[in-house]
């Protein structure tokens, strides 16, 4: 059988290099815990310009996730964009698996490179650690802006047949793919007109690309989400707070994006991108970054 081109290590490179040319560089930050945190950050951070935070979800490196986003912002912020623990090159031996505890490692980094204040983006899990963030740094977190994360789930959802999974373990073998076939259930779950047509050596390779590193810690992580979850005990933050959900999203239906919204009230602004699912990033990228530029800039 003929092998396909290996497209994901050039397509690696590339968003590398993206982030390069936009000025930042790679760093690995020990916390003396036993935590190691991977971060990019600015070479030469410009103290005119504000600073935010890139907080990714489940999937690709950070990379990935971030490299047009770092693009469009890059001109008016200084960027921060982390690996959480069990990401990248981060790593814990303790036995914390809490957004929580994800947020504090988070927030001792940008200490570490002298950033006082910051607005923060996050991503599906990342929004989960942005909000923990937000409410535990308040002095610190200016804006937030939350992205397909079901911050406002409860325990008993899963039971309650809110999501398209019967139990977290079922959520951890769809969101941790190893082979060419759970790839294609993902991206059934993550867009909303799923790519068809992709050959499994391709797909393979994007599995690969993903890596196999530390799949026991983020099935931790998953079952960690909603442990002991409940609406009435979720802090209100008070930052400025931007929500944004694809319509068609399966992953974290947008009934979370309406009922977060209910629970910030006036200090939350609400948009949904019609014709999107999960990914919504990926799908519409003009459209996300055209909002998040208003939101951010004004």
């Amino acid at each position: 059988m003929p092998k396909c081109f290996n497209l994901a290590a050039p397509a690696n490179w590339c968003f590398r290099s993206t982030f390069t040319s936009c000025g930042l560089r790679s760093t690995v930050t020990d916390l003396g815990d036993g935590t190691t945190i991977h971060c990019w950050i600015p070479k030469s951070p410009k103290p005119t310009k504000p600073n935010m935070v890139l907080i990714h979800g489940f999937g690709f490196d950070s990379v990935w996730q971030w490299a047009e986003t770092v693009r469009v912002l890059t001109p008016n912020f200084n960027i921060y964009v982390p690996d959480l623990v069990f990401f990248g090159n981060s790593y814990t031996t303790r036995p914390d698996r809490s957004d929580s505890f994800q947020a504090q490692c988070v927030k001792r980094v940008m200490e570490v490179n002298s950033v006082e204040k910051m607005s923060l983006i996050g991503m599906s899990y990342g929004g989960f650690v942005a909000y923990s963030m937000a409410a535990q740094y308040k002095e610190c977190v200016e804006k937030v802006v939350i992205c397909c994360s079901g911050v406002c789930l409860e325990e008993k959802d899963i039971k309650d047949g809110l999501f398209p999974v019967k139990n977290l373990d079922d959520a951890a073998h769809m969101l941790l793919p190893q082979t060419a076939e759970m790839m294609r259930e993902v991206m059934r779950y993550t867009f909303a007109k799923p790519p068809k047509g992709l050959p499994s050596c391709l797909l393979n390779d994007f599995v690969e690309e993903m890596g196999s590193d530390f799949i026991e810690e983020k099935k931790d992580l998953i079952r960690a989400i909603p442990k002991d979850k409940r609406l009435s005990d979720l802090p209100k933050i008070t930052q400025p707070t931007l929500i944004m959900w694809g319509d068609k999203d399966k992953i974290f239906p947008v009934e979370l994006a309406h009922r977060l919204k209910r629970h910030l009230g006036d200090n939350a602004e609400l948009i949904i991108i019609a014709g999107t699912g999960h990914v919504f990033a990926y799908e519409k990228p003009k459209e996300f970054h055209k909002h998040l530029k208003t939101f951010l800039l004004s």
